[in-house]
């Protein structure tokens, strides 16, 4: 289990649904973004997250860029 306030810096696809922002990561599983701003171009394609865990399968995001 990870614990809250680690950092996160992970890549994987960028998926939206109806409550926001998602990442399908590469090492398995699933991350929930909290994210200040929308990265619309990223949507369905390969990114990288640097951000910090928030519990229970969140990540607020400091940034998403392209990998």
């Amino acid at each position: 289990m990870t614990e809250i306030g680690a950092g996160v810096d992970e890549t994987g696809r960028l998926l939206r649904d109806d409550a926001g922002f998602l990442l399908q990561r590469d090492l398995g599983g699933v991350y929930r973004l909290v994210l200040l701003r929308v990265p619309v171009d990223h949507v369905e394609k390969r990114v990288r997250v640097r951000g910090y865990h928030a519990g229970d399968g969140i990540v607020e995001a400091d940034g998403v860029a392209p990998v």
